[in-house]
C-alpha cells in the first residue's frame, strides 16, 4: 500500500514571501517585462508539505539572473530606495551549478535568480552544454520529479509540468523526471540525492530507481565522473539530516557501500565478507539509542561526529601502512581519503575509537563498589600511591581529559561493545540491548557527576614546569619534568582539594622517600 503525506492544496506565503514576491513582479509591470517568474525546487516542495523553507530560487523564462537584477536596482533607483549589490556566481560543475547565478538581497533575504535552461550531457562527464530552455525542459532536466515543481509568482499557482511531482508527494515516492538509468548516467551524483531525499522524507525509492541505481554501469560511473568531494559532501548532507541511518541503509541496500566508502589497499587485518552490513547495524544501533535518550545531549557537530565513529566501529581495529610506512587507520583513510572530509573529523573519529574501547575497561570497575588493586598498581609509581578511594576518580579524570568535551559521545559509543561477549552483531537492535545500554550510560554519566569530573579537562596543574624545576632543584628541563607534571596530574585527580603547598610537601616527601631507599640498596 502507498503511504499517504499530508500535502497542502496550495502554498500559502509568508507575510515576507507576499513582500519580496510583490516588489519582484512591481519590477515586471514598471518595465512591462514580459518575464514569467518561478520558484523552482526545494522551496516549493517543502511549502507544500507544510515545512519551513528561506531557501528561495527565482527561474526566469527570457533573460539572464543578472540581467533580472540589474532591473531591480533600476527599479530601486525610480522610487528612491537603496540600490542591493548583485553577487554573481559562476558556473562551477563540482558544485553542481552549471550556469552562473545572480544573488541579490531583497526585503532582507538573500534570492537566486537564474533562467530556465535545457542540459545535454556529453559522453563520461557529468558537465552539461547549457542553454535557454522552458519550464518543461527545465523541469524534466531536474533530479527528481518532487524537486521539479515550480511555483509561478505572475499566476500565484504551483505548475506540476512532469504530472508526477504532487502525486509522488502524496504517495511518498523518490521518482525521476526521465528513465532514471539514463538519468544516473548523465550525472550519477543524482544517485546519492535520490538517497538523501528518501531518507529525509521517509520516502520510498521506486522499484525502476534501485535497480538503476544499483546497475554496474552507473556504479562505476559514479566512481569514476564524480568526484570524492561531491560524494563526501552529499554523505555529510545525510550525515547531518533527519533519518542518517536509513540513509546509510539505502547506500548498503543498493550495493553502493564500498564505492561511496573506498576503502585503502590491503588493510590489515582483511576486511571482513559482511563488513558493510556490520557498519549498517552499528549506526542503526547508535542512531536508535541516541533517539531514545534524547539529540539534546550532542551538540550538531557532536552528533554527527558519532554517526561516523558508529558507522566505521566495525574497522576501528583495522590499519593500512601508508606511503611514509606509517600505520594509519582505515576509518581515518575514509574519512579524509574517500570522503575528502576534514582533517580534524578523521582525527576526532579516531579518538573517539580509542575512547570508546578504554571505557569498556573502565565500565565494569566504575560499577562496582571495589576497589581494583590490578589497576590502582598501574596508576602508581615509586613516587605516588593512589588511595583506593581515589582510584576510580583518577582513571576516569585521565580519560576525560584525552576527549574532553566529547566524553559523552565516547561513553555512548562504548555502550555498542560493552560487555564485549554479551551479543552478537545479529542482536544489536534488539529491544532488550537498547534498554541495557540506556541504563550503562545513565549509571556512568551519573558516576562522572558524582566524581565531580565534568569540565575536568579545564582543571590546570599546580605547578608549571618552570616552577617544577624549581620544587625538584633542576637548572634544566628534560623528560623528567614530563614525568613528573604527569604525576602531578594523577595527584591533583586524586586529592581534587589539594593546595599547592600540599602538592610541593608531597612531591618532597617523595623525593625524599626515594632517596632513602636508594641509599639502603
Amino acid at each position: 500500500m502507498e503511504a499517504a503525506h499530508a500535502v497542502r492544496d496550495r502554498i500559502d506565503l509568508t507575510e515576507k514571501e507576499e513582500k519580496i514576491f510583490g516588489r519582484l513582479l512591481d519590477v515586471v509591470r514598471h518595465f512591462k517585462l514580459e518575464t514569467q517568474l518561478r520558484v523552482a525546487g526545494g522551496w516549493v516542495r517543502d511549502k507544500l508539505l507544510g515545512k519551513d523553507c528561506y531557501d528561495i530560487d527565482i527561474a526566469l523564462d527570457n533573460m539572464l539572473g543578472r540581467d533580472f537584477c540589474e532591473k531591480v536596482n533600476e527599479y530601486l533607483k525610480f522610487v528612491g530606495e537603496e540600490q542591493q549589490g548583485i553577487g554573481v556566481i559562476q558556473c562551477n560543475p563540482d558544485q553542481s551549478k552549471h550556469l552562473e547565478t545572480a544573488r541579490m538581497r531583497i526585503c532582507d533575504t538573500w534570492i537566486d535568480f537564474v533562467n530556465l535552461r535545457s542540459e545535454t550531457y556529453a559522453e563520461n562527464s557529468r558537465i552539461p552544454t547549457m542553454k535557454f530552455g522552458t519550464a518543461e525542459e527545465d523541469a524534466y532536466r531536474r533530479d527528481l520529479t518532487i524537486n521539479s515543481l515550480f511555483y509561478n509568482i505572475n499566476t500565484n499557482s504551483v505548475e506540476d509540468v512532469t504530472g508526477r511531482g504532487i502525486q509522488d508527494l502524496k504517495s511518498g515516492h523518490i521518482v525521476t523526471p526521465l528513465p532514471p538509468k539514463a538519468t544516473f548516467l548523465d550525472d550519477p551524483l543524482r544517485v546519492l540525492r535520490a538517497i538523501r531525499f528518501g531518507a529525509r522524507f521517509d520516502f520510498e525509492l521506486a522499484e525502476e530507481l534501485k535497480e538503476a541505481a544499483s546497475d554496474e554501469e552507473v556504479k562505476t560511473a559514479l566512481a569514476n565522473k564524480i568526484s570524492r568531494e561531491r560524494i563526501g559532501h552529499e554523505v555529510d548532507l545525510m550525515m547531518s539530516d533527519k533519518q542518517p541511518a536509513k540513509a546509510m541503509a539505502y547506500i548498503h541496500d543498493l550495493k553502493l557501500f564500498y564505492v561511496v566508502f573506498t576503502f585503502p589497499e590491503n588493510p590489515q587485518p582483511a576486511v571482513t565478507e559482511q563488513c558493510d552490513r556490520y557498519c549498517i547495524l552499528h549506526i542503526n544501533a547508535a542512531w536508535t539509542l541516541l533517539q531514545s535518550i534524547g539529540y539534546s545531549i550532542f551538540s550538531d557537530e557532536q552528533r554527527r561526529l558519532y554517526l561516523y565513529a558508529s558507522l566505521f566501529l566495525p574497522v576501528r581495529s583495522t590499519i593500512y601502512i601508508d606511503k611514509k610506512s606509517k600505520q594509519v587507520p582505515v576509518a581515518s583513510y575514509i574519512i579524509r581519503d574517500s570522503l575528502k572530509l576534514k582533517a580534524s573529523d578523521a582525527e576526532m573519529v579516531t579518538n573517539l575509537h580509542a575512547a570508546c574501547e578504554k571505557f569498556v575497561d573502565l565500565i565494569p570497575f566504575l560499577e562496582s563498589n571495589e576497589d581494583s588493586e590490578d589497576l590502582r598498581v598501574k596508576l602508581e609509581d615509586e613516587y605516588l600511591e593512589i588511595p583506593p578511594a581515589s582510584t576510580k576518580r583518577v582513571l576516569a579524570g585521565l580519560l576525560l581529559r584525552q576527549i574532553k568535551d566529547f566524553w559523552r559521545v565516547a561513553l555512548l559509543i562504548s555502550t555498542l561493545l560493552h560487555p564485549k561477549a554479551s551479543h552478537t552483531c545479529d542482536t544489536l537492535n534488539s529491544h532488550t540491548e537498547l534498554d541495557r545500554r540506556r541504563e550503562i550510560f545513565g549509571k556512568f554519566e551519573s558516576a562522572i557527576t558524582q566524581l565531580d569530573l565534568d569540565h575536568v579537562w579545564k582543571m590546570k596543574l599546580l605547578l608549571d614546569g618552570k616552577a617544577m624545576m624549581g620544587v625538584l632543584q633542576l637548572k634544566s628541563g628534560g623528560p623528567s619534568i614530563g614525568k613528573w607534571q604527569r604525576r602531578l596530574l594523577k595527584w591533583q585527580l586524586a586529592h581534587p582539594n589539594g593546595t599547592t603547598e600540599e602538592c610541593i610537601d608531597w612531591i618532597k616527601q617523595s623525593q625524599a622517600k626515594r632517596q632513602k631507599i636508594d641509599c639502603s640498596a
